[in-house]
């Protein structure tokens, strides 16, 4: 049986936004979340709408940690922000540790998730990110475990497609 794939256009930034605020409001720890897309897909606006989610503070400015690999940030539950832009291979996102961070008591967020391969975490929403207009993006949702089924499924409900 082929599994279902929700999709749904956004229509602005704001929107994508608020999507991903929904996913902060029922994360629970341990979640991880993967995002994949070309460069301006919105993959850092939709994990700023996941850190609004979680009720990170106003002062915590979201970013992309392009050059850091990592940022935290303290909110309703810690939000472990990866950018895997720069890792060049599986075994190098392995070398660092990861496991510790996304499989610990906060929500962990990966831009650029495919440069992890092999080495992504088994239970996991995967968040493909794609241009359909200048401020449309196409978002297409997969769940790859139980954990990341039920947020899905929860998701689903709270955001009707």
């Amino acid at each position: 049986m082929k599994e279902a794939r929700p999709s749904f256009r956004s229509r602005s930034p704001g929107a994508t936004r608020a999507a991903a605020a929904a996913f902060g409001r029922l994360a629970t720890p341990g979640t991880v979340i993967c995002l994949r897309g070309p460069l301006g897909s919105g993959k850092t606006v939709f994990v700023q709408g996941l850190a609004r989610g979680l009720r990170v503070g106003r002062g915590q400015q979201v970013r992309s940690p392009t050059f850091t690999l990592l940022h935290e940030y303290a909110g309703r539950l810690p939000l472990f922000h990866w950018d895997l832009h720069r890792i060049r291979s599986a075994e190098e996102w392995a070398a660092l540790g990861w496991e510790e961070v996304c499989d610990g008591p906060g929500v962990a967020v990966l831009e650029w998730a495919d440069r992890a391969g092999s080495a992504l975490p088994r239970d996991r929403v995967e968040v493909t990110l794609g241009i359909a207009g200048p401020r449309e993006r196409m978002l297409t949702l997969r769940a790859t475990g139980r954990h990341s089924r039920a947020l899905l499924r929860a998701w689903c409900a709270a955001h009707p497609l």
